[in-house]
């Protein structure tokens, strides 16, 4: 309920927007509202959490991993998450959260999400470990690619986030 009447405009927006290639880049543009601020009045890190829900609703629904996901009646699980705060964002301060897939292994999916301000300073940056599960249990990514009709390369994970899925 915290992000309701957000999640209801993205929601309804989503309609109007183009659709995006899978390795494609979702930009979302928001404002920090006083429900987003903390006591020392910059936006809570939990916020940025919910805010980030938003952009992978949005890649998802622009590619056609969304209507798989509902097709197939998957649900996507959030597995780990790491974020680096780097700058604060201000009461009614606009910013932009990237959204990308940054590649795969056998069982997870991997996101970069980055939170931009205006003139482009990054203030957050995550990275989402996800799978997807369906009735019968986890849906290994091979097919999740496939539901959305992705053939190309799989892109060469960093290091250190392959370091991080293991743990």
């Amino acid at each position: 309920m915290v992000l309701f009447f957000r999640t209801l405009w993205k929601g309804l927006t989503l309609w109007f927007r183009p659709p995006m290639e899978p390795l494609g880049t979702s930009v979302l543009r928001f404002r920090v509202w006083p429900n987003d601020l903390d006591v020392n009045i910059h936006m809570n890190n939990g916020r940025f959490l919910s805010i980030m829900d938003l952009g992978r609703f949005d890649l998802s629904f622009r590619t056609k991993l969304g209507k798989a996901m509902l097709r197939n009646r998957w649900q996507p699980l959030v597995g780990g998450i790491t974020m680096r705060y780097r700058r604060s964002l201000d009461p009614f301060e606009r910013y932009d959260l990237h959204t990308r897939l940054l590649g795969w292994d056998e069982k997870w999916v991997f996101l970069e999400q980055r939170f931009l301000k205006r003139g482009g300073d990054l203030a957050a940056e995550g990275v989402v470990k996800a799978l997807f599960r369906g009735k019968a249990g986890n849906i290994p990514v091979a097919e999740v690619l496939r539901q959305m009709e992705y053939e190309g390369p799989q892109p060469e994970l960093p290091e250190a986030i392959r370091r991080w899925a293991k743990g």
